[in-house]
């Protein structure tokens, strides 16, 4: 049965409430637990009990985070680490270029300082040497140093790991690994074949973190005190959002109290970049997926690849600020390219159909450091598995992005077992890939084949997944920083949406060439404004002419400051005629 009785709303879609479950178990928690009923909503979805509201809403690390030892190898690489370290050895590390993996070498890199050592940063150039270790990289960093650790990278990379001679290798990743690892020291990955997969959610970032407790463990018992790892949560948090890693378990108090340690404002890149990316107020998952992570990611996708490792290692002001503000003129330029590849990619996917199990484009000229987030805006639009691929001559590069339930990584990886593509992998909701151009109506075949099987393109954009109903004059910036601390929210656990039923349309303002803003009001003096993004595209434009018709409006309520106040906005993502 339809929520409110929207069987097709503006966007086509039908509009599905909780279930009668789901909505006794929210009562259960207004009553019980003392929730509102929004917050109650939110945390029954989630299966949280009333015993358990407490717990779940104000996460304690030391309650959630296991034993770094339940991961294999993590013993020897927390050996070798320290020895390294207290030895003064040469160490060098190989990172990926993305946000988790310049977030993963910075917490090496000040966890090193904290020690009064150094260390060699070297990230891979997209364009000319792709994604991980290679072997003249490798082979040239171990000529020079004595321990190499891979981060966000290395777990496939036998070759290259094997040129590294004469110097001992530790990969720290968290990628989808073959039955058979590089020959090195350590490969300390929750997603090995041997592994449990309880903490397969971990971004590389958290695997770093995890082996530097023990680390910290280790020289305890030697009588020395390790650097200040609770400080670090930051560069922790920042990558667990950009990765999209699941917000579950241990990921959920790593992100919140990351959160609290950026808000204390003391590590010069991200001060400087949240400055340039006009963040005047303490920080949500939001702004670490939107506001700082696209920034961090902007060098590795078209400018030079180790700007973000850089900006999140130097504890130098002035060298933060050059790097922020190089990195925010490298993100306006990104989205200008995205803007383009995004636009043709749509219309080349449109012309497949969008109702299949796999949205997929490719085409000469794309560039590679932008296919992976316009597969992530096909996924959003769709909300089915993207795969987007710029060849370049024979040569193409792809980047997929997945939903929740469908392992797009390990579908891919079987591609490359098959040989159907060069090579891809990656983890279930992103994952690369590299093929020639005989291999692509093939490769993409196969892969539908295979999502069709987990059951993506079933049920699809005709659902709209709502939360509860919310009237305007409960919207208060109370509640909804009460709807904060069932957070954070991203992957893994969405951000609730809320239908506020039967309003009128106060006033209406386009913004920009493709954005609505709206003001709404149930009847009486409390309205509520809204903004909707890519309203022409989404058909919601439409509501510019209501005509004083009663509509509901469905999507997320926050909080927008503006000139010294706050008041609450709804981000406007449906909507459908009360009558």
């Amino acid at each position: 049965m339809s929520y409110l009785g929207v069987e097709s709303s503006l966007t086509g879609r039908r509009w599905v409430g909780p279930s009668d479950e789901i909505a006794r178990h929210a009562e259960a928690l207004v009553q019980r637990a003392d929730l509102p009923p929004a917050v109650a909503a939110i945390l029954a979805q989630r299966g949280v009990s009333p015993e358990d509201a407490p717990g779940f809403l104000a996460p304690a690390l030391r309650d959630l985070l296991p034993d770094p030892m339940v991961l294999r190898d993590m013993g020897p690489a927390a050996d070798r680490i320290v020895a390294a370290a207290r030895a003064g050895e040469r160490i060098a590390i190989f990172a990926d270029y993305d946000v988790d993996g310049g977030s993963s070498a910075a917490l090496l890199i000040w966890w090193l300082r904290g020690l009064n050592r150094g260390a060699t940063l070297y990230v891979p150039d997209r364009i000319d040497e792709g994604y991980g270790p290679n072997d003249e990289a490798m082979a040239a960093l171990a000529a020079d140093h004595d321990l190499i650790i891979c981060v966000d990278c290395g777990t496939l990379s036998h070759g290259p790991i094997a040129a590294a001679q004469g110097a001992d290798v530790i990969v720290l990743d968290h990628h989808l690994a073959s039955a058979e690892l590089p020959e090195c020291v350590a490969v300390v990955n929750p997603n090995r074949q041997d592994e449990s997969g309880d903490l397969g959610h971990l971004c590389a970032a958290g695997v770093v973190f995890m082996v530097l407790v023990e680390a910290n463990r280790r020289l305890r018992a030697e009588g020395v005190q390790g650097p200040d790892l609770m400080a670090m949560l930051d560069l922790v948090a920042l990558a667990t959002v950009a990765d999209v890693a699941p917000l579950i378990g241990v990921n959920r108090a790593l992100v919140r109290q990351g959160l609290k340690v950026m808000a204390r404002r003391q590590r010069p890149g991200l001060v400087a970049l949240s400055d340039v990316g006009r963040l005047d107020r303490a920080p949500t998952s939001y702004h670490l997926g939107f506001v700082l992570g696209p920034r961090v990611n902007a060098g590795g996708r078209i400018g030079a690849a180790d700007l973000g490792a850089r900006l999140l290692s130097t504890d130098n002001v002035s060298e933060a600020e050059k790097l922020a503000a190089r990195l925010d003129t490298l993100n306006t330029d990104r989205r200008e390219i995205e803007m383009r590849v995004r636009e043709a990619a749509l219309a080349q996917a449109e012309g497949r159909g969008l109702d299949a199990p796999l949205i997929w484009a490719a085409e000469d000229g794309w560039h590679p450091g932008v296919v992976g987030i316009v597969a992530s805006r096909l996924k959003d639009r769709t909300r089915r598995p993207s795969v987007v691929i710029g060849f370049d001559g024979d040569e193409g590069k792809g980047s997929g992005r997945s939903v929740a339930g469908v392992d797009l990584g390990a579908s891919i990886q079987r591609l490359a077992a098959e040989g159907l593509i060069q090579k891809g992998g990656g983890h279930k909701m992103a994952a690369g890939l590299s093929l020639s151009r005989a291999q692509l109506e093939p490769a993409m075949e196969r892969l539908s084949e295979l999502l069709a099987k987990q059951g993506a393109g079933r049920g699809g954009p005709a659902d709209l997944r709502l939360d509860a109903t919310l009237m305007p004059s409960a919207a208060t910036p109370e509640l909804i920083e009460q709807i904060e601390t069932a957070g954070p929210f991203g992957a893994g656990a969405p951000a609730p949406r809320f239908a506020l039923p039967a309003l009128r349309i106060r006033h209406t303002r386009p913004v920009g060439e493709t954005h609505l803003k709206l003001t709404l009001g149930d009847g009486g003096p409390k309205t509520i404004d809204a903004i909707c993004f890519d309203a022409v595209t989404s058909g919601l434009d439409e509501l510019q002419a209501h005509n004083g018709r009663p509509v509901h409006v469905a999507g997320r309520v926050e909080l927008n400051h503006w000139q010294g106040r706050t008041s609450v906005q709804l981000r406007l993502e449906d909507a459908a005629w009360a009558e």
